[in-house]
């Protein structure tokens, strides 16, 4: 039987893929840094906050993740998340995350996570959204009532409504449904 080279399988897997450590990244494969707009060298050893529209949304989705990845171990959603370098640095785009805590006790202390990139494109001047429209939009994509959206983001569901006719707006979306699907096709 032929050994298997997990290495190399994690270096070419078709999503971006980092091995962190205290929410820094210990290893990264081609596709996060083809992704993100930087080389392997210029993200290993920094912050995850450089991939993310601001460091209070790091420092935010990094609190609302923890109990998630305390009780089940895994964690996913829909965020926005900015590129690093490259023609495109500064763009956001919106990105599914996935990870994975190898120590359920401490979710920070180590973990693998997967990047994919949703398409979205660039949003600038008044269609720049704010870091709770961001939270209100990945909650949308998830296709949650905006009860469920203001319970899971500990604000009232009027509230939650007022961000889905921004982003409405925003869009120029008529319906929820086209509302998701101009968020993941840009």
């Amino acid at each position: 039987m032929q050994q298997i080279d997990y290495r190399l399988a994690f270096e070419h897997a078709p999503v971006g893929m980092v091995v962190s450590r205290n929410r820094a990244i210990v290893a990264c494969n081609e596709e996060l840094c083809e992704m993100f707009g930087s080389p392997a060298e210029a993200l290993v050893g920094q912050s995850f906050s450089v991939l993310y529209p601001s460091v209070a949304e790091f420092e935010r989705i990094g609190k609302r993740m923890e109990p998630i990845l305390n009780a089940s171990g895994h964690y996913a959603d829909n965020r926005m998340m900015k590129r690093v370098g490259g023609g495109n640095a500064g763009e956001s785009f919106w990105c599914h995350v996935t990870g994975r805590a190898m120590n359920r006790e401490a979710p920070h202390e180590a973990g693998i996570w997967t990047f994919e990139d949703l398409g979205a494109r660039r949003l600038t001047g008044k269609e720049q959204l704010t870091p709770r429209e961001r939270e209100v939009a990945a909650q949308v994509m998830r296709g949650l009532t905006s009860k469920e959206i203001g319970k899971a983001l500990a604000i009232s569901h009027r509230t939650v409504e007022i961000h889905r006719a921004r982003l409405m707006r925003k869009y120029a979306a008529a319906t929820t449904a086209e509302l998701v699907q101009k968020l993941i096709a840009g």
